[in-house]
């Protein structure tokens, strides 16, 4: 599902990467709460930030740097990227 040049709300965002997060990493989706560390929550390794990347490129058609990922702790702090990215 690409959602380029597709305004989403916050909530939109919110669900649809609980969903692919959830599949892909292989954890609870209730387990992805905003607050979260986004890191231990889906136990990421370097590995698995490139992982994410694809990910999130095919989910949303956005590119994604390690460089975004610098100020990314909690999983709102992620979803605020998405968004600004979008």
């Amino acid at each position: 599902m690409n959602m380029k040049n597709t305004k989403l709300t916050q909530e939109e965002i919110i669900e649809t990467t609980k969903t692919f997060l959830s599949e892909e990493f292989e954890v609870d989706e209730n387990s992805i709460l905003p607050d979260n560390n986004l890191k231990e929550t889906l136990d990421l390794d370097s590995l698995d930030y490139v992982d994410l990347v694809v990910v999130i490129e095919e989910n949303f058609g956005i590119k994604l740097t390690g460089e975004d990922f610098k100020e990314i702790v909690t999983f709102l702090d992620f979803y605020e990227l998405v968004e600004a990215k979008l």
